[in-house]
């Protein structure tokens, strides 16, 4: 396993960042002192959006800042905030998803997040099915558009967001059924997701293989990759508690080495401190704490 590695800077603007997000090319500096390969570019103002390089003659110009700072993309994660894809009419989703896919050609970027940004709920029957059926179809209709720019859709379950149980994630994306459509894996939410079962609607689905039982689950639908540790908690009763590396509860070792196969293809793995105010040393701690673990692991 020879990854490169990103970190996403929704870190340095949302939660402790909010009042006060840092510009993009703090971030860009930031990185490149710390050790990583590249950025993995939140979609909110005031990060890199569609509105604020809206020419190509832009865009350009932030692909060239980018490498200057010997950095690549490893993905975007755009706003969808306001077309939930289970619920708005499917049009609305895919126009907002074509000007993504033309900003993410115009930087090189070849994967793009979404989520199904709806909360968890418990639903009646017809109505969960029904949404199910919108949210399938509106996925399939972006992941055809996705496969004519030769970019991938990757949906980022979370505790955060309807459809958390495994169960449900694999079924979502099989569903979607699309090559041009896969899962991000993200250790943290996988946790709560599948060991925690936190915010699971009626019965939890507990996995006592533990995230390794999760990824192996979804091994053949794994398009992208998140790392960070998990303290067991949320962060404000919402998603992940997105803890330092190492004083949580995973074992980084044993899951590289039990996945080496499949993480082995993915050429960027990212390093995900959403809502973490420590996220300027424990940034920097990252990049030696995840090499060495790569190290135990390829040993293995």
């Amino acid at each position: 396993m020879n990854p490169k590695l990103s970190i996403g800077s929704w870190a340095f603007a949302f939660g402790p960042f909010a009042s006060d997000p840092w510009p993009f090319d703090r971030i860009l500096r930031y990185a490149a002192h710390a050790g990583y390969d590249g950025v993995e570019i939140n979609g909110f103002a005031p990060h890199p959006t569609p509105d604020s390089h809206p020419t190509k003659a832009s865009r350009e110009e932030l692909l060239a800042d980018i490498q200057a700072h010997g950095l690549g993309i490893s993905g975007y994660a755009p706003d969808f905030t306001a077309v939930p894809p289970d619920q708005c009419e499917q049009e609305a989703y895919l126009a907002l998803m074509r000007s993504y896919l033309e900003f993410c050609t115009d930087l090189g970027i070849t994967t793009i997040r979404v989520d199904t940004v709806s909360p968890p709920a418990e639903l009646p029957p017809e109505e969960y099915e029904a949404r199910f059926a919108r949210l399938s179809a509106t996925w399939r209709a972006a992941a055809e558009l996705a496969a004519t720019a030769k970019i991938l859709i990757v949906w980022e379950f979370e505790p955060g967001f309807w459809l958390n149980k495994p169960s449900e994630v694999k079924r979502l994306v099989e569903a979607v059924d699309h090559p041009f459509f896969k899962v991000l894996f993200d250790t943290s939410h996988a946790y709560m997701s599948g060991v925690i079962g936190a915010r699971h609607g009626g019965k939890k689905e507990i996995l006592p293989g533990g995230i390794i039982e999760y990824a192996q689950l979804l091994k053949p639908h794994i398009g992208h990759f998140h790392l960070i540790d998990s303290d067991g908690t949320l962060h404000d009763e919402e998603t992940s508690t997105h803890a330092e590396f190492g004083a949580g509860h995973l074992d980084f070792t044993a899951f590289l080495s039990a996945m080496k196969p499949v993480l082995s293809e993915l050429s960027w793995w990212g390093i995900d401190f959403c809502f973490n105010a420590q996220v300027e040393e424990w940034g920097r701690e990252a990049v030696p704490f995840l090499q060495a673990r790569i190290k135990e692991a390829e040993a293995q």
